[in-house]
């Protein structure tokens, strides 16, 4: 498959990074429904995305323990070497120090369920479905379980998705996502949304089917999303501050949270909530 150039805009920055992949262009309609959608009753549903509230102090904290346990039973099962006790999530780039290590411990931290958190994960459930008055669940019908990812981006690396869509894939067309900051998380690390993106049709994006984009030797599941008729995509962080959650269309685009920063690993939380 050809190689082609991803080139971004973040916050004006420009951003590249080379994708292997059959691209096309989509047929003439819009996926995104208003009806369907759990955004439809959002002051802010014509451009996709807000920064909400998410926790209280001791919410947050008791939240950030658990995803720290879990980056931690990841690195004991992959029998890595390290010092429990001066471990810290933003320097976990100093103990997970190659990808064939990191690789190892995403394997296990991209696909978690409730049970795996000494939180409960159904408080946001409600939370989330009162800010945006709809009933929401944390069950995924086609999955036949929850699905919770960590995500884990060390810094000045690729460790990143592609510009995407989550509702390209079936299990997620009906979702809101929510993307909430953990550690390491500022104006140079956090995930990138193109505003309005959601409303715009298939054949004005060229992008891979699922599983048909590799970079940096990885292939996504997600359909990686090169360019729209707009020319390049200029995406912006909101960048939501610690205790608050990003809260998203899954047809708006998103993806390519580069972490900037030299010395400091970015940990965040993505959970997916079906609409009931």
């Amino acid at each position: 498959m050809p190689n082609k150039k991803c080139n971004l805009l973040i916050d004006d920055k420009p951003f590249s990074f080379d994708v292997e992949g059959a691209f096309f262009w989509g047929e003439e309609e819009v996926l995104y429904s208003e009806s369907k959608s759990p955004i439809s009753k959002a002051n802010w549903k014509d451009i996709g995305y807000a920064v909400v509230k998410a926790f209280t102090g001791e919410e947050f904290e008791e939240l950030r323990k658990s995803v720290t346990q879990n980056i931690l039973n990841a690195i004991r099962t992959n029998n890595i070497d390290f010092d429990e006790v001066t471990f810290s999530l933003s320097r976990y780039h100093e103990v997970v120090t190659t990808d064939e290590m990191h690789n190892k411990v995403i394997n296990i931290t991209r696909n978690l369920e409730l049970e795996d958190f000494d939180f409960d994960i159904n408080l946001l459930v409600e939370r989330f479905g009162n800010i945006l008055g709809c009933k929401l669940t944390s069950w995924v019908e086609e999955l036949q379980k929850s699905h919770i990812q960590i995500r884990i981006s060390r810094p000045e690396s690729l460790d990143i998705n592609p510009p995407h869509r989550d509702g390209y894939l079936s299990y997620w067309e009906d979702i809101i996502n929510v993307w909430i900051p953990v550690e390491g998380s500022n104006e140079k690390s956090s995930l990138p949304v193109l505003p309005k993106s959601h409303l715009l049709p298939e054949n004005e994006i060229l992008r891979t089917e699922s599983k048909g984009a590799k970079i940096n030797g990885n292939i996504y599941y997600v359909p990686c999303i090169l360019e729209t008729k707009n020319g390049i995509m200029e995406m912006v962080r909101p960048n939501p501050k610690q205790g608050e959650a990003l809260i998203f269309s899954p047809f708006l685009i998103h993806g390519a949270a580069v972490n900037e920063n030299n010395n400091l690993t970015r940990v965040s939380l993505e959970l997916r909530f079906p609409r009931v």
